[in-house]
């Protein structure tokens, strides 16, 4: 019972975390069921949708509930993906993006294919994860009662960026990012490689 408590406070003070950050944006909270066989790996997860306001003109799709499944030493990770619209496909590549780290122990400049685009007719078909810079350090550093969460960006890349990244690393990756001013939200960006 302690551990589903110790889950239960994790995921509450994420979502204080994020209302605090997003003052006067709307912020509604779905208990993401992930379906049979994948509910254990991330049994308390919640996916927070945060509306378009002051802080940003963009959606934005917030974790909670990744942190003690997979954690080093009270450290943990949860993920934020900014998209253009509100869509539940998001929270539920946010969900898939959870249930993996269960798995894998995403990190920063992590990544992983997600076997689609994130929206059709996209080319961007993996996830890098970066920091969250459309938000700044003011949201990925969360205390929590027990330790604390890193809330890492959930970025939509291409293959072709990923194999330039394999090949000259993540930073001269970004640098293109920079260089080409790209805008993450959108769905039809080209490659910047």
């Amino acid at each position: 019972m302690f551990e589903s408590e110790r889950r239960q406070r994790a995921a509450a003070g994420v979502e204080a975390h994020v209302r605090g950050f997003f003052t006067g944006h709307e912020v509604t909270v779905d208990h993401h069921d992930l379906g049979p066989g994948r509910k254990e790996a991330v049994p308390d997860l919640r996916i927070l949708t945060v509306g378009p306001g002051p802080r940003a003109d963009s959606w934005a799709y917030v974790t909670a509930g990744c942190r003690p499944t997979v954690e080093r030493d009270g450290h943990g990770i949860e993920f934020v993906l900014t998209a253009p619209v509100r869509d539940e496909r998001f929270a539920n590549l946010l969900a898939m993006t959870a249930c993996y780290h269960a798995d894998h122990h995403l990190d920063l400049e992590h990544s992983l294919p997600i076997g689609e685009p994130w929206l059709p007719g996209s080319p961007c078909d993996h996830l890098l994860i970066s920091l969250p810079y459309l938000h700044g350090p003011d949201l990925e550093h969360c205390p929590l009662p027990d330790g604390d969460a890193r809330i890492l960006w959930v970025l939509p890349v291409t293959a072709a960026e990923m194999a330039y990244r394999r090949e000259h690393g993540h930073e001269a990756l970004e640098q293109l990012f920079d260089e080409h001013a790209i805008i993450p939200t959108d769905p039809k960006r080209p490659s910047v490689v």
